[in-house]
Order: structure tokens, then C-alpha cells, then sequence
């Protein structure tokens, strides 16, 4: 027995003792294969999974890696279940391989002929399957990679893809480092990506994923679709790679609501890609009526599930996913290590901002309290009505109003989910309000505003919480968010994160109605900061009113 800061349970739960000395090395340790579940004050809960494993799995780690991780930091000995538990899952992984067979194109390949028996006999994967070949191989449908893929994961048998890639059309695109330098990090995430083949990059907000994407481009250099949240984060791209890389103007193309232009380099929007017309979805004939060799999916943690189904097809094309979080809130994680390909980077928030890359940040959660009417309106309110009752108290408003006018000489943003409530938080703050209806031309002019320090102080809607670059925010304030989603808390923490000129810190203020399930929410969404190593500091609104803060 060792006095180490985690506790290894036979339910593959992990306990971290916050307050050990040796809790942030061991989280850092341990993050790269087990997930976050819970994360009050002192012990943190995280949980073995095999998705977790086969991730680490595909990024590098063995088994053996991780069972002297655990051994290493566990205060009691580990439960020999769970050891023999993380090898036989860990040894999952790659028992099955796809190939390409000269003769017989795609095949299946095993180590183990007593897996291959078992699986050519599910009921989901046999129509997929041609002839067999001997008794550790059999052919695959061309057409059937991605299905095989996904469906072989959900058996608990995830397949490594050596199948390879088609090259796409020769493009020439390289990174011109003229008066900026590709991070050690960047570089090495790009390699990762490239070494595997397909996969997603998981870097923080602010930490440069967009160069990640360029230096990939130029490792492929070939034609690339990249896929983005919206107008705005394509509008970025463009001017990135315009002055990261040798491509020009003419090379690039817009893919939107707006304009259709086909490309070298073609970046379209999932809204436009994902558009119905008479019941079909009109654009995903760009997906394969060009010859990609690269497609590259911004904040692949959103991404809608008619391109997950547009992806299965497309197993040949190399596939490069970027995002601050592999978390999604509909459990589609497998659709991501299947489609897109397993995890081939990450790096903690922590470790980055040790390295002065992106910003240090402050998390403060100012509790109010609801007025007696409110309360008995929020009691009385029915299940789907609560949380909007609860998240749009006036006592909010007041907290909001003091916090902006204690940082009116820092550049703020006040970000929330329901559009009534920022209409009012506008009016009262004589500040911009940026929705879905607001249009593309005004958005980009007030960003533009607000970058240059013309506007202090902007209210946003969910519109901002993905690949918008304002590097010059130091503020944000929260007043709702979507439901207690971690991805969300991820994207909105990351508005500040860019690093500032003068060195300056961020602060993240989230203001959190008391006794509600507002604040139970709040709970599930830090469980992602604190999976990155931020502590959140809990004060009274009183606190804030009387300036003690």
C-alpha cells in the first residue's frame, strides 16, 4: 500500500483525491484513457470504458502502459479484475484488420480465427462480408468499409483500418513560415494525424487546431473539403490558410448559403450540406463528385448525423477531425472513433497554457438567489419549463449589469441561451447583440468592432460558442447555457483563451441560480473543466453587489 492519490475500484471507477500533492501529475497520467465522470470538491470520479481504452490504444498506449499508471498512483492494490479487465480489452483492438489484397481487394484479417468465427455469424455484419478465403480471412463489400467499421465496434471488436487511402487530386499546398513558426505541439498533432492515416486532434480552444488542419493540407498536398460550423468560421479559415499557406485566393472556395464556388481547397458549411431539397439532401454529392484527398471536419464534435452516414461511405478519403472535446451529448462517440477514425492527439488545456500558448483563465460561479415569487413560479412550472424559469431570473440581470461595469475597461462577452433574456441584458448593457437571426455581414462588422476594442462589450447567443477568433476577449459571463452540456462549456471558455498581448489572465464568470437544477447543471458542465485541470471558485451574488470580489 502506497499513500498515492487514486483509489482503483473493481467497478472501473477511479477515485482522485483533489487535495494529494501528486493529484494534478496523476491526472494527467490517467486522462489520456479514462473518462471524467463526477467532480465535486475533493474526489473526482472517473470511469474505465472500452472506448476509452481502444482510444489510447490507437494513440500509443498499451495495456501495459496503463496497468503500471494505475498500479503507480492507486493508495491500495489494484483489483486483479481490473488488470486482466484493462489488457483483454486493450488486446480487442486490432485482432481484426482491414486490408487491401491485390487479388481480392477489401479483406478482413484476423489473429484470432475464433473472433472472425464469431463475428461472421452476427446478423448485422454478414450481409456486409464476400467470399471466404481461408480461415483468418474474408472479403469485404468495397462499398461497406465505414458499416463494417461501426458495426464491428458496437460487437466490442473494433477493426484497425490498414485499407488504406486513395492520394485524391495532387494539389500543391505548403506552410509559408514567414513571421510566425509552427508550435512544437501543432507539428507533432499533425504528424500523429498523418502517421494513422484518418483520426481526430484534440487541442484546446485558442491553441491553433486551424494550423493543425493547414500542416495536415500540406502533409497531404492534395485537394481538401473542409467542413465548418458556419459562415463565419469558413470566412476564418480562408483567412488563415491565405497567410499561413501558399495557396491563393483563386484556390479556395466558398461552399455556403451564400456562395457555391467548387475549389482545390472547398470550404462548406454542415448547414448547407446537411439542406433538404424535396427530401433529399441536395449538397452530399460534394462529398464524392470531386476527387478529395483530404477532408478535414471542424468541430467534429458536432457533427450532424446525415454526414456521419455520408462518411461511412467515404472510408477512402482521408479524414481528419478537429475539436476542443471528444465529448458529444447524444453518445455518438463511437461514430466518431469508427467514421472518423480513433483519437491520434491530446494534449491537456493545462499543459498548453504552462507553455504560454493560450491564456490562463479564472473560473468563478456566482450562485443568486431566486426571489420568493420566482421560486414559487419555478416550483409550480412544469418539467420542461424549469430550467428556462430558473436560468432567466431577474437577480441575474443585476449580477451581470455589476460584473460588466467592474471589467468595463476589458473586452466582454456576455453569453447565454435564450433570446428574450439577451434582448433585455442588450438593452440594459447599451451593448451588441449577436443571434442566428442577426446577419452575416452585421456579425462579421461587430466581431471586427469588438477585435479592435471599438465595442467593449458584446451579448451573444449559441451563435459565438464555435470557431469564432476574438483574441481579444478576456471576459465572458455566462447567464444559460444548452442543458449542462460539457462540449458547450468547452467552446465557451474557449472565446477567451486566445493569449493576450499584455500576458493578461481570463476570467470566466458563470452566474448560476441557486436550489435548481440551473445548478445542477452547472455541476455536469464542469465536470470538463475539471477534467482539464480548472478549479471553479463558488460565490454569492452578495459578494459580487458589495464589490468584495
Amino acid at each position: 500500500m502506497s499513500d498515492g492519490p487514486l483509489i482503483v475500484q473493481s467497478d472501473k471507477t477511479l477515485l482522485l483525491d483533489i487535495d494529494h500533492p501528486m493529484s494534478v501529475e496523476c491526472r494527467r497520467a490517467i486522462a489520456p484513457f479514462a473518462e471524467l465522470e463526477r467532480s465535486p470538491e475533493h474526489i473526482h470520479t472517473y470511469r474505465l470504458t472500452p472506448l476509452g481504452l481502444w482510444n489510447a490504444r490507437a494513440a500509443g498506449h498499451d495495456a501495459e502502459q496503463v496497468i503500471d499508471t494505475l498500479i503507480q498512483y492507486s493508495r491500495y492494490a489494484v483489483p486483479h479484475s481490473i488488470l486482466i479487465d484493462v489488457a483483454e480489452t486493450m488486446s480487442r483492438y486490432g485482432r481484426l484488420r482491414l486490408e487491401m489484397d491485390p487479388v481480392h481487394g477489401l479483406i478482413l484479417i484476423t489473429t484470432d480465427t475464433a473472433v472472425l468465427e464469431e463475428v461472421i455469424r452476427a446478423k448485422k455484419i454478414a450481409p456486409l462480408l464476400g467470399a471466404r478465403i481461408d480461415a483468418e480471412t474474408i472479403t469485404v463489400l468495397p462499398s461497406q468499409r465505414g458499416q463494417i467499421k461501426q458495426s464491428l465496434l458496437r460487437l466490442g471488436w473494433p477493426a484497425e483500418d490498414f485499407a488504406g487511402y486513395v492520394d485524391g487530386q495532387a494539389h500543391e499546398i505548403n506552410l509559408l513560415q514567414k513571421d510566425w513558426k509552427i508550435r512544437p505541439y501543432q507539428e507533432l498533432a499533425a504528424e500523429g494525424f498523418w502517421h494513422g492515416g484518418s483520426g481526430v486532434v484534440v487541442l484546446p480552444c485558442g491553441a491553433g487546431k486551424t494550423i493543425v488542419g493547414a500542416a495536415a493540407m500540406a502533409h497531404a498536398k492534395a485537394t481538401t473539403l473542409i467542413l465548418v460550423t458556419n459562415t463565419i468560421a469558413a470566412r476564418q479559415w480562408r483567412e488563415e490558410l491565405l497567410k499561413r499557406t501558399s495557396l491563393n485566393e483563386d484556390e479556395i472556395g466558398e461552399y455556403s448559403g451564400a456562395k457555391k464556388e467548387i475549389r482545390p481547397v472547398t470550404i462548406a458549411t454542415y448547414q448547407v450540406m446537411t439542406k433538404k431539397k424535396n427530401g433529399v439532401y441536395a449538397h452530399l454529392d460534394l462529398f464524392d463528385s470531386y476527387d478529395w484527398g483530404l477532408i478535414i471536419y471542424d468541430e467534429v464534435h458536432l457533427l450532424p448525423a446525415p454526414i456521419f452516414r455520408f462518411t461511412a461511405d467515404i472510408q477512402s478519403r482521408r479524414r481528419l477531425g478537429l475539436t476542443a472535446t471528444l465529448v458529444r451529448e447524444d453518445g455518438m462517440e463511437g461514430e466518431v472513433f469508427s467514421l472518423i477514425g480513433p483519437k491520434r492527439f491530446d494534449v491537456p488545456w493545462k499543459e498548453i497554457e504552462a507553455q504560454g500558448y493560450i491564456a490562463p483563465a479564472e473560473c468563478i460561479e456566482v450562485r443568486v438567489n431566486l426571489t420568493e415569487t420566482e421560486r414559487l413560479a419555478y416550483a409550480t412550472a412544469e418539467p420542461e419549463n424549469r430550467y428556462r424559469n430558473c436560468a432567466t431570473t431577474r437577480t441575474k440581470r443585476d449580477v451581470v449589469e455589476v460584473l460588466v461595469e467592474k471589467h468595463s475597461e476589458d473586452q466582454v462577452l456576455v453569453i447565454g441561451q435564450y433570446i428574450d433574456q439577451l434582448d433585455e441584458l442588450s438593452e440594459v448593457l447599451g451593448a451588441p447583440l449577436i443571434k442566428g437571426e442577426t446577419p452575416v455581414k452585421e456579425r462579421e462588422i461587430l466581431f471586427n468592432k469588438f477585435r479592435s476594442g471599438e465595442i467593449k462589450c458584446l451579448v451573444v447567443s449559441k451563435v459565438a460558442n464555435f470557431s469564432i477568433d476574438l483574441p481579444d476577449a478576456t471576459i465572458a459571463i455566462q447567464v444559460s447555457g444548452a442543458f449542462g452540456s460539457r462540449q458547450e462549456e468547452a467552446q465557451r471558455l474557449g472565446r477567451i483563451l486566445r493569449p493576450k498581448a499584455d500576458g493578461r489572465g481570463a476570467k470566466f464568470y458563470s452566474v448560476i441560480s441557486r436550489d435548481t437544477i440551473d445548478q445542477d447543471f452547472a455541476q455536469n458542465r464542469q465536470r470538463f473543466l475539471a477534467e482539464q485541470g480548472y478549479s471553479y471558485k463558488i460565490i454569492d451574488a452578495d459578494d459580487v453587489f458589495q464589490g468584495k470580489i
